[in-house]
């Protein structure tokens, strides 16, 4: 039960433009609590006139909201670390939350001036405007931090474990810098590769979809999974991705061309990367898509290749003027540009798709079942949402991506970064469940979302 002052919060951070699904996140309730406190919001605004208090020892402030946005971000960044199973202690996080906070005070407007100015100190309706200080992430902050998000649970003391911060450092500052320096290596020459698993087919368990699917027997499609092998370079440029299915032939594809396909087709029975298939997508599908595009940019084939040091990757790739760049141990989700929000604003801007897709086909169709419909959701139509996630993703955005192992390269790092561009693909994919309707669909929220 949130107090009224809480409730006010809640309504001054939607008369300031976010929407229903952030101030729902940022308060730990649902969108449709949210919205029952906004038709209450005469009421709530008339009992906080009355029973304010110039005496109380705790005057409740409107947030900066530069903080705000940047604390959800780094929530976000936190849930990913955790997921990929990486101990982070507070330094990391306090650093994190500096970096994420001058992306985002770049493009937010803290207060209004000349409005401060004016104004006479005096209680109103919502609360004190707190004037805005440099934000220094401060141990105070990180402890009220961790309240908020409920991040008690999470362990966050001692160095990170598995990750090496000094050695990512030294490798960017020291090793890469002369590899690029002796090679001469242009922006649009420099590559960087990893891969993911995307399931393809999986709607959050919660909807209805997906219980009505938990209880057919067999194959759960919700569980049929792909490889993808995403690849791009220094100036913001992403090859055509490499994907891993369980079969060579669905029937989806029956008589397609699998060279016209919008990804590289590779196959095998767990849909995982394998040494092979690493060096199938090396040679067939890298380095002609980066001959083609050099040669589209009148530069010499000569490329650098970086990749980490998953099992799946062989060490015998093999190619005359391509040397293969193994990223040093525990230091991949540190500097590696595709570890950096380029895989995880890819998965949400597939899951929006996803919803989009769903949505137009019920606007066109007025005898639309959604779970007709869902049974006929293919690995085509998968292919589709991959290619528009992909087309999607800016140049510059991608390019910033390479800050902290190239920042010379780096031309606008404060573009549109992949935190806001997996925070909006996460908003609008809960608007458009809502638009599906059904058990699930309804109260979706982000968490829900969120790969």
């Amino acid at each position: 039960m949130l107090t009224i002052a809480q409730k006010v919060g809640l309504l001054d951070m939607l008369k300031e433009g976010r929407s229903y699904a952030a101030v729902g996140r940022h308060y730990g309730i649902n969108e449709s609590s949210v919205r029952c406190i906004k038709k209450e919001e005469n009421n709530i605004r008339t009992t906080a006139a009355i029973s304010f208090n110039k005496d109380a020892k705790r005057v409740v402030t409107v947030r900066n909201k530069t903080i705000v946005r940047m604390e959800s971000a780094l929530a976000l960044w936190i849930s990913d670390c955790r997921k990929k199973n990486i101990t982070l202690d507070t330094n990391i996080i306090r650093t994190k939350a500096k970096k994420l906070y001058e992306t985002f005070a770049d493009s937010d407007d803290v207060h209004d001036s000349e409005e401060q100015d004016d104004a006479e100190p005096r209680p109103s309706t919502s609360a004190f405007h707190a004037e805005p200080s440099p934000f220094n992430a401060s141990k105070g902050w990180f402890d009220k931090f961790q309240k908020r998000f409920g991040l008690k649970s999470v362990s966050l003391h001692g160095e990170a474990a598995s990750a090496d911060t000094a050695g990512a450092e030294a490798y960017a500052n020291n090793k890469f810098k002369a590899i690029i320096e002796e090679g001469r290596y242009k922006p649009e020459q420099v590559f960087n590769m990893d891969e993911t698993g995307l399931f393809w087919k999986r709607m959050p368990s919660r909807t209805f979809i997906m219980q009505d699917e938990a209880k057919a027997p067999g194959f759960k499609a919700q569980k049929d999974r792909v490889t993808l092998v995403m690849c791009g370079n220094t100036a913001g440029f992403m090859i055509k991705p490499g994907l891993i299915y369980r079969s060579k032939n669905p029937r989806a594809l029956k008589n397609k061309n699998k060279n016209a396909l919008p990804v590289y087709w590779m196959h095998n029975a767990k849909a995982w990367i394998t040494k092979a298939l690493n060096l199938n997508w090396f040679k067939e599908c890298f380095i002609p898509e980066v001959k083609r595009y050099l040669r589209g940019k009148g530069l010499d084939f000569k490329v650098l290749l970086l990749v980490d040091n998953a099992g799946g990757h062989t060490d015998d790739l093999s190619y005359d003027g391509v040397p293969i760049e193994f990223l040093p141990p525990n230091t991949t989700w540190l500097i590696q540009p595709m570890d950096q929000g380029i895989i995880r604003a890819f998965k949400a801007l597939y899951t929006r798709n996803t919803l989009q897709h769903l949505v137009e086909a019920m606007d066109s169709d007025q005898y639309f079942s959604l779970k007709d419909y869902w049974r006929e959701y293919t690995i085509a139509s998968c292919l589709q949402n991959i290619q528009r996630a992909i087309q999607e993703m800016k140049t510059e955005t991608l390019n910033a991506c390479w800050k902290k192992m190239w920042p010379e390269a780096v031309h606008n790092p404060t573009e549109c970064s992949l935190d806001e561009i997996h925070h909006s693909a996460v908003d609008t994919a809960v608007n458009l469940a809502k638009q599906l309707g059904g058990d699930g669909f309804n109260d979706m929220t982000p968490d829900d979302i969120m790969p």
